[in-house]
């Protein structure tokens, strides 16, 4: 490229100068940019310049980079060469200019070329996923973007199958699966991910299964998809195509509170859904949006047809720039389990994610609080440890100004905030201490009067439909009805009952080799013996010996859970494949009154039938019924493909028998 006469002619003129006083590496720099500046300013009018003029500053920008490669040492040939050749490998859409394919839509994935191969949360790959029918014009803005300039590596798919519907499909998938993937952070807005049904999507999708394992190949997933699927970091994922309940309901209360922060009107709204409707992805979904309305710098990347680009404006992100936002999760594993999520979401931080006494003791207002699993805020009660019990005391004095024991942990999150979102289903309310359901009631009434009332109907973990979950509460419904309740089939959901524990056990190990994620609960009927001794067996059913979960936190997920049992405060909220729920002996059926009835020496749970002195109260076992069936109704809905049924008490079983098919 740089001729002999030209390389001899440069050197004659470098020997002429006093080079260290005249050409050090910085001064040539500020040349270069200098002759550049004075370059561009040639074209400043438009495309006609001064040709004479064009040619001196071309001149001098050459003479200057020749001048400091010389003087670093640098082959000039070289490193042109080998950009060049990073350069079509960085950018392959290239080779397709002037072909067929060149308004082809395409989807592509940048990213910054880390190692995940050891991935930690210090070891994070930022890696951005986009759709375009012109690959090479978007990926040039990219580089004009100072948040993408970093992403060196990509990577375009195109296939002459693949229509604009496919494209957005398949975008969407890879968006999720890296999400989930827990390698990578995901640089994409959530603006409304599409998954619209589309002619032979599910012929399509297994194209995008092959294109999975060609980008794992090429490093891009450190997991399978089985293991990305089975994960909390897949399934709790602000990065979800949203059930058309869900999606409306993520807009109208975008759309209100935005007016409400607006007029400096205070709000309050409920989110209600059964078991599986995804009110957790909900809250999750509405933090992460509103952080990105907050945050957005361009709409470079921004999808017009996106759910809620419409959002995405200047005037919102300048009225939200100040928001202080939180998520209040008041069960241990759930609340660690979305803290992960958090720590690997570009805008997200785990401090956001909250117990309800942090809520309580912290510093100044919020402007919003999600509450996830409402009906699980404690009322005054006798708390798990002295500490906490005082710091009950001392957050409603600071809060109210006396210790008034009528005062909740509701009350606390509406003190601490001018705009509150309370997710929740008071079926699922599974101890004493838990907010009353009159509390619950209140909060519903007062919401559906104001017009901030939200139902998710669309049952998104049990095959077996919404209708499951209503069985499944019908058949433990307490109070006996005067007409024989009537058994009905689920077709295609794996639903039995099993004379023996062992054998049920024996199944769901089956189940976990052929999907994974399959797990053994139970209710609260056995002493927690381990605590004390790692060598005991808590559960002990003829000759199967359990053990119950060896951690609090993300149990499901560690090495030891498909040989233990958990419990309600380890899977309330989590999805499994297959559960195996054991019946203990603290729930049982009478045959003559055909009703349900508790054995209250048989359930374990101190704080779970614990009464209330601070209140004046104590729960009948009337009450405990309600608690223990509704503890039961709970793990019996986790199950995505099946669930299974062993129930210690013979006449329960036999019951029971009447509306799960039997194991053979």
């Amino acid at each position: 490229m740089v001729s002999k006469e030209v390389h001899d002619s440069l050197a004659a003129f470098v020997a002429e100068r006093d080079w260290a006083q005249f050409h050090t590496p910085e001064n040539l720099a500020k040349s270069v940019a200098i002759e550049a500046g004075e370059l561009l300013e040639c074209f400043q009018w438009g495309a006609d310049a001064d040709v004479k003029r064009v040619r001196g500053e071309l001149a001098d920008v050459l003479t200057y980079c020749l001048l400091l490669a010389d003087r670093i040492g640098a082959d000039l040939d070289q490193i042109v060469l080998e950009k060049l050749e990073i350069t079509r490998k960085k950018y392959p859409v290239d080779k397709a200019k002037g072909s067929s394919k060149n308004n082809w839509p395409v989807v592509y994935v940048l990213d910054d070329g880390r190692d995940t191969t050891q991935a930690s949360a210090n070891k994070l790959r930022d890696i951005y996923v986009g759709e375009s029918l012109n690959a090479s014009g978007r990926l040039h803005q990219h580089l004009e973007t100072p948040a993408k300039q970093h992403l060196k590596n990509a990577r375009v798919i195109i296939d002459e199958k693949f229509n604009k519907s496919v494209c957005l499909d398949l975008e969407s998938y890879l968006i999720k699966m890296l999400a989930g993937d827990g390698a990578n952070r995901v640089l994409n807005r959530n603006d409304g991910i599409t998954e619209s049904k589309y002619y032979q999507r599910e012929m399509y999708r297994e194209d995008f299964r092959d294109i999975f394992e060609r980008l794992k190949a090429d490093g891009l997933f450190t997991r399978s998809i089985p293991e990305i699927e089975n994960s909390d970091l897949f399934k709790l994922s602000p990065f979800k195509a949203l059930t058309e309940d869900q999606a409306s309901s993520v807009e109208e209360i975008v759309k209100g509170f935005l007016i409400d922060f607006e007029r400096g009107a205070n709000s309050m709204i409920a989110i209600q859904g059964d078991p599986g409707t995804g009110k957790t992805v909900v809250a999750i979904y509405l933090i992460k949006l509103l952080v990105d309305i907050k945050t957005f710098t361009s709409l470079e990347d921004l999808d017009s047809d996106s759910l809620f680009s419409d959002f995405f404006t200047e005037t919102n992100q300048k009225l939200l720039q100040a928001l202080r936002i939180g998520l209040v999760v008041p069960q241990q594993s759930l609340r660690e389990s979305i803290k992960k999520v958090f720590r690997k979401t570009p805008g997200l931080h785990p401090a956001m994610v909250m117990t309800p006494f942090d809520v309580g003791q912290a510093d100044g207002t919020f402007d919003l609080l999600l509450v996830d699993e409402t009906h699980r805020l404690n009322q005054r009660a006798n708390q798990p440890s002295g500490v906490l019990n005082a710091k009950f005391a001392t957050i409603t004095r600071d809060l109210f100004g006396s210790d008034d024991t009528s005062k909740t942990q509701l009350d606390w999150i509406r003190a601490k905030s001018r705009h509150q979102i309370f997710l929740l289903d008071a079926a699922q309310s599974v101890r004493p201490a838990d907010l009353p359901s009159e509390l619950l009631s209140d909060l519903v009434a007062n919401t559906r009067a104001s017009g901030r009332h939200f139902q998710l109907q669309t049952q998104m973990r049990v095959q077996a439909g919404s209708d499951f979950v209503s069985y499944i509460r019908y058949i433990l419904e307490p109070r006996p009805l005067s007409a024989p309740r009537v058994g009905r089939d689920f077709a295609g959901y794996d639903f039995r009952i099993f004379e023996s524990v062992a054998h049920m056990r024996d199944e769901i190990f089956r189940r976990n080799a052929e999907v994974g994620l399959s797990r053994m609960v139970a209710g609260y009927a056995w002493e927690w013996k381990t605590k004390r001794d790692k060598n005991a067996f808590d559960i002990e059913i003829g000759q199967t010996r359990l053990r119950w979960n060896s951690t609090p936190t993300d149990w499901i997920a560690s090495g030891n859970a498909l040989e233990e049992v958990g419990s309600i405060h380890t899977v309330q909220g989590y999805d499994l494949n297959y559960v195996g729920v054991i019946i203990g002996l603290d729930l049982r059926f009478d045959p003559e009154r055909r009703g349900l009835f508790i054995h209250r020496a048989s359930y374990f749970d101190k704080k779970g039938k614990e009464n209330n002195p601070a209140l004046g109260r104590t729960y009948s076992d009337d009450d405990l019924l309600r608690f223990i069936t509704q503890i039961y109704a709970v793990l019996m809905t986790r199950g995505i493909l099946g669930t299974y049924v062993y129930a210690c008490h013979p006449d329960l079983r036999e019951y029971l028998k009447a509306f799960i098919p039997p194991y053979f």
